[in-house]
């Protein structure tokens, strides 16, 4: 009896044609294996970040949404990552675009402004998936990295005057509202008379909070609905800062009208938090409804929504 050469070809049947797609898949999983030292790194390095993110930014209003964010964004970022192949990009171009992630991150740390460090922290594991499979693999995880970036609020020094101008226009409109309709109502800056009352617009009535979580959770829901329509991905998108500034407005002549007829008390209780999840979901309602109506009117022009 002979042994066969190992130099033979053995022909394969016309059903065998998956098995050098399986033993690629398998080169392909052996290569992304070859990393799994850079993934301990990085969750080392991103460690100090996370533990300072749980205790400062989601046990504070601002930054309440980020554990439906984090869940919400590595689903995605798993779902978008699959099938991905290990095509590593240039080492030179990645070690230059390292450089400024590294230096976001320190000064992030070295002044503790949480929300540098993690983009600085984002940006280098953008450069990392470079690195590791290439250009074709950023520009196919680039929304889910973005909306990570939404765990930590922005800092107060970048809003600050945004949050102001907030203000006074949300105090000189509720009281032109209620004035229109008969209210005995006045206003000074950013306090609000309603009769006997008084009322302070706080910087976290201003409505950058919940502009801050509508435009992650209104952004994830159009990118995964209308990531292929990109008109009625910009028109949605255009959209959500007009429906957040408006339904804050809408919650403001709420507490001042609560307030004139039940008093004090009963607006700054319990209705004072409530109507603050109930605003939110008016917010991603009417996102949706927008989204409906511009689907029926595509519709009745005759284009396929």
């Amino acid at each position: 009896m002979f042994n066969a050469p190992a130099s033979v070809h053995v022909p394969t049947a016309p059903g065998d044609s998956a098995a050098p797609a399986a033993g690629g898949e398998a080169s392909g999983w052996r290569a992304w294996g070859d990393y799994w030292f850079l993934a301990l790194a990085i969750l080392l390095f991103l460690l100090p970040v996370a533990g300072a993110m749980v205790r400062e930014s989601w046990s504070t209003e601002q930054g309440a949404q980020g554990p439906l964010i984090l869940a919400s964004g590595l689903w995605l970022l798993a779902h978008e990552a699959r099938g991905l192949r290990a095509l590593p990009g240039k080492r030179s171009l990645a070690a230059a675009a390292m450089l400024p992630a590294a230096l976001a991150v320190i000064f992030g740390r070295v002044t503790g402004n949480l929300w540098v460090d993690w983009a600085g922290s984002l940006g280098a594991l953008a450069v990392l998936l470079y690195a590791m499979a290439g250009a074709a693999a950023v520009r196919r995880l680039w929304f889910p990295l973005l909306y990570l970036l939404f765990l930590v609020p922005i800092p107060y020094v970048i809003i600050g005057p945004l949050t102001h101008a907030r203000k006074l226009w949300l105090s000189g409109s509720a009281v032109d509202l209620l004035s229109w309709a008969g209210y005995d109502v006045a206003y000074g800056g950013t306090t609000l008379y309603i009769d006997q009352y008084e009322l302070l617009i706080a910087d976290a009535c201003a409505g950058m909070n919940s502009l801050f979580s509508l435009v992650a959770i209104g952004g994830f829901y159009i990118y995964l609905r209308h990531r292929d329509r990109v008109k009625r991905a910009i028109f949605l998108a255009a959209m959500l800062v007009p429906v957040a500034v408006f339904t804050n407005l809408l919650r403001v002549v709420l507490l001042m009208l609560v307030t004139r007829h039940w008093g004090d008390a009963v607006a700054q209780g319990v209705f004072h938090d409530a109507i603050g999840m109930v605003m939110f979901a008016t917010m991603l309602g009417t996102l949706v409804l927008l989204d409906l109506a511009a689907a029926a009117l595509t519709d009745r022009r005759g284009t396929p929504a």
